[in-house]
């Protein structure tokens, strides 16, 4: 099966666009199409179905073959990468998901040093929710994703302890409290999505809480803005609101929901060496303290 062939079909089936896939791939269109061609040729079946107003979809062996696909290509650089090792050179590409927060707190120092000890090897950074990028480390379109707990089924090895909290203005009628309670201020909550979800309904539901979702935003800046105005009180990880710049007032919360934040993946074992090497130097930072201080 012809190697090439397989890498434009992955790049088609991630735009559902032969225009978007030939400028990302640096060829024509037509060569873009008669790769695709080729390919269901080879195989005697459709990969996509042309609609006219929805454009290129997958077909259900389209999405299977999608997902083997990647697997083949990762076997690939997994071999190139393991012989490189062998004499004594590392190249290849590391493709990492992960949530903005930690794009911003863990990540620089760690690729840092991973630059500085591997040159040749290349980092790809795709951002999501924790959920996406579980989907992204699911299908194989990223080796590792560094998410929120819980991890679900993926290996997983954690990198940070995470507790939520409560920010106001520093005029606010709360402002002397200790800690706010999350059942008698649920009416004035807003949310901040972040991964915490699935962490702050099962504390919820331990306490017998029912959770009133008023307002949620999507991130961090939103809802400084938001509290800024004094629409409500900003719940927040903590980790995600050390990534942003505020002058609020932060609270503890009662009951109390803590999370992990974590780097997950199939399998650390069998992931290819320049993704072993990438997931050894984040815990070699994180044991030094040095990703999340």
């Amino acid at each position: 099966m012809n190697m090439n062939n397989l890498r434009i079909f992955i790049k088609v089936a991630e735009k559902l666009n032969i225009t978007e896939a030939a400028k990302e791939l640096y060829i024509s269109q037509p060569a873009v199409s008669k790769a695709l061609k080729n390919l269901e040729s080879s195989l005697n079946i459709l990969l996509f179905a042309r609609d006219k107003h929805r454009g290129l979809i997958l077909t259900g062996a389209g999405k299977e073959i999608l997902l083997l696909a990647r697997e083949m290509m990762a076997i690939e650089s997994k071999i190139q990468q393991i012989a490189d090792r062998e004499n004594k050179l590392l190249r290849g590409k590391v493709k990492v998901g992960s949530f903005p927060a930690a794009s911003t707190k863990l990540l620089p120092e760690v690729i840092a040093l991973f630059r500085s000890r591997y040159p040749l090897v290349r980092i790809e950074l795709t951002e999501g929710t924790s959920n996406q990028i579980k989907e992204w480390v699911a299908d194989r379109t990223v080796d590792i994703g560094i998410v929120a707990s819980p991890f679900d089924d993926f290996e997983n090895m954690s990198l940070v302890q995470d507790h939520m909290v409560a920010i106001i203005p520093r005029n606010h009628s709360l402002k002397d409290m200790d800690r706010i309670d999350i059942e008698q201020h649920q009416d004035e909550l807003i949310f901040c999505k972040g991964g915490h979800e699935t962490s702050l309904s099962l504390i919820l539901q331990e306490h017998h809480i029912p959770l009133h979702e008023n307002l949620t935003v999507q991130t961090a800046e939103t809802l400084v803005q938001l509290v800024k105005k004094n629409l409500g009180i900003g719940i927040i990880s903590k980790f995600t609101l050390s990534s942003v710049s505020h002058d609020f007032l932060v609270k503890d919360l009662y009951p109390a929901v803590t999370r992990e934040i974590g780097v997950i993946a199939h399998s650390f074992a069998e992931s290819a060496p320049a993704a072993k090497e990438f997931v050894r130097i984040m815990s070699e930072l994180s044991r030094s303290s040095l990703i999340n201080s």
